[in-house]
């Protein structure tokens, strides 16, 4: 009888890798099931999930014994577990023996194929791997619908956040961990009252209040990088009041 693991992580809003089933009320759950040959397995399927996903995040629900596995099937199992499985959303890992089933969504087709070619380097010949991933929604669109056209709050003449513009960054937060923290720019813009140079510190002063935020957060502080524009890039007219509130804006872009 084949050895037999499920890995499945069920609903990690700050964790893009997830079971098709999860409920948007559960916490993060990486939920380890299935049977494995023997404790030293069981022990290092659980020390790499956790390394990957937090401690706290994983759930041990294998069970030991009564399977035979593959030659070295642990160590191929470690190198399998590795970090481009955070890449996907919407997931689930099945192995069984040397079969394995991948199912989920990525962000676009060099990252789908991506995944799946570190798998087959890592594993021998003998393993076969079933790629269901698919593509999903570009990051820009996600984080663009994420944002969906709302401005950011500040105090008047100030970079300190109001209370509604931290519910709209802590919003992002959650949509940029699920992307697999990539690189972002965040952008500050003003409209045209005043002196340009005074708008383009401001605008920068509160790119980086939304970047110190997004850190304290815990999103790695290397992917995110702060800009002031100033007036310079409006979006709509500033001869109205209501232009101006338009042009009063952070804006998230996906950095090269």
């Amino acid at each position: 009888m084949p050895c037999r693991i499920t890995v499945a992580v069920v609903l990690a809003l700050l964790c893009p890798f997830v079971h098709a089933q999860s409920r948007a009320t559960q916490a993060d759950e990486v939920i380890a099931s299935g049977v494995v040959p023997d404790e030293a397995a069981r022990s290092a399927i659980l020390s790499r999930l956790r390394e990957l996903y937090g401690a706290t995040a994983v759930v041990d629900r294998l069970e030991v014994g009564g399977v035979v596995p593959p030659p070295n099937w642990t160590d191929y199992m470690g190198k399998l577990l590795g970090p481009n499985l955070r890449q996907i959303r919407g997931g689930q890992l099945q192995v069984n023996g040397t079969q394995i089933a991948l199912k989920g969504t990525v962000s676009n087709e060099a990252q789908r194929q991506q995944i799946v070619s570190d798998m087959a380097t890592a594993l021998n010949p003998t393993y076969t791997v079933d790629n269901a991933l698919v593509v999903g929604a570009s990051a820009q669109s996600t984080l663009d619908q994420t944002l969906s056209n709302r401005v950011i709050e500040f105090e008047s003449g100030s970079a300190t956040l109001t209370p509604a513009g931290v519910a709209i960054v802590d919003e992002m937060a959650v949509a940029i961990t699920r992307l697999g923290a990539p690189r972002i720019q965040i952008i500050g813009h003003t409209d045209s009252s005043g002196e340009r140079m005074a708008n383009v510190v401001l605008s920068l002063s509160r790119a980086n209040s939304v970047r110190d935020y997004l850190v304290r957060k815990g999103l790695p502080g290397e992917m995110l990088s702060a800009l002031g524009a100033g007036p310079d890039r409006p979006v709509a007219d500033n001869e109205t009041p209501e232009g101006r509130a338009k042009n009063r804006r952070i804006e998230f872009r996906m950095a090269n």
